[in-house]
């Protein structure tokens, strides 16, 4: 791999808002704490991102849009301040408080949550959306960084898969949630509110679910920034004086290693492709295909989806385990490898199942391997990053694979249905066309990540700071 040599980097000019390493981490039990914190937060951001696939029939029959419309609301407006917004957050997040950053987002997200209900037109619900987009953006770029100088390299990996089973469990609870909620409400015809005015009922929805989140913003500050681990040894500087590196630098950094971090971002990006266009329309598929009504697919998409990130967790520990045992160097992203032929072939079945029964229980692997193969693709990058730049390139990550991801995944399923197959009752081959060519693309480039990734284990060993060294 070329461009292996470190950058020479200016010493720090302001003072870090964390403590120096020392030896010891913190305790295990205060560390998981921190984990659960984070990963509770990561639910409710899926809750407030994922309502709105179950509200795609109240929300078009309403505003009078399209398929491709509501995919936009879904997809673009999400990801669009999202996607950009996530790079200077995560250079702010290498260098300032990560719990301040992530509490200002979790407030900026849950109140343009509730202004999604109090949109009257496409252009509001829109702007809202990107709104949403805009807190959201700091989560987890400061979360990954925080939980990786929490624990060792050796035990990170079970602590990162438990905190992206945050995303099955905020877009399981907000079917579970949120199927009752659309009973409870109401979706035809406006009704009075207390105090707001003629609302829509799933405008009421998204209040709902909205605004509780805001207790998780005061939560953050029972987490403690620890300090800072395996830093990018810098030319001229002692082994104890790494420093804070300029953003000409982490660019320099990643772009001498191209083919590792192009090959993770763009495949694991498909994944995620895979993932949102399944959470945006699986719902769709079974209201269109087998007549389910939106409170039964809720519920049991809800279900199963909460099921899949607790088996993530131990698909990812299984996994890492096994290859351990057999000597292998690149753990963690032959288990993203694996996890995602395991979601790519539940993919493929659930469309062209006989019937909802079966479609559902080939939900299970689908949702379990794709979770899994985040999961461990976000620990195989926090492995060989140095800690300097670790936020910045989870943001990198998150740039790419939400400006695929988000807006492919979603919206691609759409155009299919609209462009192609020109009739709302195909969607489920709409499914299958998106879920058929991502796992083929995505493998392909997980595969020939692993070389590139062998390669990068080896090459950090020359610039990290396994043990940190103590303080004077």
């Amino acid at each position: 791999m070329s461009g292996s040599s470190t950058t020479t980097a200016p010493a720090a000019s302001q003072a870090e808002s964390t403590p120096r390493p020392t030896n010891e981490y913190p305790s295990n039990t205060y560390a998981w704490y921190v984990v659960v914190i984070l990963t509770i937060t990561y639910t409710i951001s899926f809750i407030d991102r994922q309502i709105m696939s179950l509200l795609i029939g109240p929300i078009r029959q309403d505003l009078a849009i399209s398929d491709t419309q509501v995919s936009l609301l879904i997809g673009l407006a999400f990801a669009l301040f999202y996607t950009f917004l996530g790079l200077p957050i995560g250079r702010l997040a290498d260098r300032y408080s990560r719990r301040t950053i992530i509490a200002v987002g979790i407030t900026i997200w849950c109140a343009m949550t509730a202004a999604c209900g109090m949109a009257q037109s496409y252009l509001q619900l829109f702007m809202a959306r990107v709104g949403v987009g805009v807190g959201e953006a700091a989560l987890s770029p400061s979360a990954l960084s925080l939980i990786s100088d929490y624990f060792a390299p050796e035990r990170r990996g079970r602590a990162i898969a438990f905190y992206t089973s945050g995303i099955s469990l905020g877009s399981g609870l907000a079917m579970i949630i949120g199927g009752p909620l659309i009973a409870l409400v109401g979706t035809v015809g406006r009704t009075e509110w207390p105090l707001v005015g003629e609302l829509y009922g799933w405008q009421k929805v998204f209040i709902l679910v909205g605004l509780p989140g805001l207790l998780m913003a005061l939560l953050m500050f029972t987490v403690r920034e620890p300090a800072r681990r395996e830093q990018l040894v810098v030319q001229g500087q002692g082994r104890s004086g790494a420093a804070a590196l300029s953003f000409a630098e982490v660019f320099r950094f990643l772009l001498a290693r191209w083919k590792l971090y192009g090959s993770h971002f763009v495949g694991l990006s498909v994944t995620a492709m895979l993932t949102y266009g399944f959470l945006a329309w699986v719902p769709q598929t079974f209201v269109r295909t087998w007549g389910w009504s939106i409170p039964r697919i809720g519920i049991v998409y809800g279900v199963v989806t909460l099921i899949s990130g607790g088996l993530s967790v131990l698909l990812v520990s299984v996994l890492a385990r096994r290859f351990e045992a057999q000597g292998r160097t690149d753990v963690y992203m032959r288990t993203a490898l694996w996890s995602f032929v395991l979601g790519a072939v539940g993919a493929v079945l659930v469309p062209l199942a006989p019937n909802p029964e079966f479609a559902v229980l080939m939900l299970v692997p689908m949702s379990t391997g794709t979770i899994a193969a985040t999961g461990a693709g976000l620990t195989a990058l926090m492995v060989v990053t140095p800690n300097q730049m670790r936020a910045q390139t989870s943001a990198c990550y998150y740039f790419v694979v939400n400006l695929l991801g988000l807006t492919i995944g979603p919206t691609g399923i759409a155009l299919f249905t609209d462009y192609v197959f020109r009739d709302d009752r195909m969607l489920r081959w709409s499914v299958l066309s998106v879920a058929t060519l991502s796992g083929i693309v995505a493998i392909s480039l997980l595969i020939y990540n692993l070389r590139q990734y062998r390669q990068a284990i080896a090459e950090a060993g020359s610039w990290t700071e396994r043990k940190p060294a103590p303080t004077a």
